[in-house]
């Protein structure tokens, strides 16, 4: 089983997803099998979206602390302990 990451397109009246090339070859795939398909509405921004975006508009880290310290900023933050 494999996660991938693909477009919606527009088929006549309904829409389909592309399925690559590889994937098809891997798992012998073929017209008609089934496959299952799990939909994760987009409902929030992750941070891979965020890195995209500052792939894209070439925006550079300005921060010299850790990914770890980061996230203990923002539990400390968003979850400070009780005293």
């Amino acid at each position: 089983m494999e996660q991938i990451r693909t477009k919606v397109k527009k088929w006549g009246n309904s829409f389909g997803i592309i399925i690559p090339k590889e994937i098809i070859s891997r798992e012998g795939l073929k017209e008609d099998n089934e496959v299952f398909v799990t939909v994760q509405p987009k409902k929030y921004t992750t941070v891979g979206d965020i890195m995209e975006l500052a792939k894209k508009f070439k925006i550079k880290r300005k921060s010299k602390k850790s990914t770890q310290e980061v996230m203990d900023e923002i539990d400390r933050e968003f979850w400070p302990e009780d005293e």
